[in-house]
């Protein structure tokens, strides 16, 4: 039976990356998943549990899954994975790069394939009260939270056009990359969770802006909508770190959907295990 391994929000932690390292080489599964924000966050400071490296994905991070392509051989897991909000996106050059070496598969905006299953990768959020805006996008409209800075009021690492960030959504971004077709033995592997779930929870209870109170749900009402009307198999989401502690749950299920979360506010790696033939048996643990 396929096995696979969903991790997201790993933040450039080295705690968590030789958790991850460890768990893949001792259980051998034949996919890993990483939803993003992998990198240390632009503002931290080396040292602690950050690796010190000026170059973290052609430093550290394609070094460590390249030794674990080598030491495993054929046996290797196939690895997918996206960048989330929090990291910049001037990094997405060298994932591409170690994508051409075949260290993984960089999937943002692309569809894959895996154990007959189609893939499909989405990077960015609805937009945040965070200035980096690499990967904000307005989600049905451009309608912003309050406290919230619009995709083209922050700061972005790379050139980007003007007119895509004002005029383009989440929305239409996911219906041109699934086309038409059937999506029932589909996977989304998407950095934002879905609007008003229990992967999407914020610890934002009573707080307001200007005197508006702010929504609790921070997810995205594209991808909710777009769960409910194609109904994928599976759909793996981060973002919203301690939704899992506030609801007591990381899963979901919309209709026929499976919904997965490895977002965590802890410093462990939550780490989700499952089969695709049998997602009713998915596992989290906190490694």
């Amino acid at each position: 039976m396929p096995s696979a391994l969903f991790a997201s929000d790993l933040h450039g932690r080295r705690r968590r990356y030789d958790a991850l390292f460890a768990a893949i080489e001792s259980e051998r599964p034949e996919a890993v998943f990483l939803g993003g924000d992998l990198l240390p966050h632009g503002l931290a400071s080396p040292g602690g549990d950050v690796p010190p490296h000026h170059d973290f994905v052609s430093d550290f991070l394609a070094p460590s899954f390249e030794r674990i392509r080598r030491e495993a051989g054929p046996s290797a897991p196939r690895v997918f994975l996206i960048l989330g909000n929090d990291d910049a996106r001037y990094e997405e050059a060298a994932v591409i790069e170690a994508a051409g070496r075949g260290i993984w598969e960089y999937v943002h905006g692309r569809r894959a394939s895996w154990s007959g299953l189609d893939v499909f990768g989405y990077a960015c959020v609805p937009p945040t009260p965070f200035r980096l805006k690499d990967w904000d996008r307005y989600d049905v409209s451009r309608f912003v939270d309050p406290g919230c800075f619009h995709p083209e009021e922050g700061w972005h690492t790379v050139p980007f056009d003007e007119r895509d960030l004002r005029l383009g959504t989440i929305q239409e971004d996911l219906e041109r990359l699934a086309g038409d077709g059937d999506l029932s033995r589909a996977m989304f592997l998407l950095h934002t969770p879905p609007y008003g779930t229990a992967l999407d929870r914020a610890a934002l209870d009573g707080k307001s802006v200007d005197h508006v109170p702010l929504d609790v749900h921070i997810g995205s009402i594209a991808v909710k909508r777009f769960i409910e009307a194609r109904q994928p198999l599976l759909t793996l989401h981060g973002h919203v770190h301690e939704s899992a502690r506030i609801t007591g749950s990381w899963r979901e299920r919309i209709g026929s959907t499976h919904a997965f979360s490895a977002a965590h506010d802890g410093p462990e790696l939550a780490l989700v295990r499952f089969d695709p033939e049998d997602l009713e048996s998915a596992t989290r643990e906190l490694l």
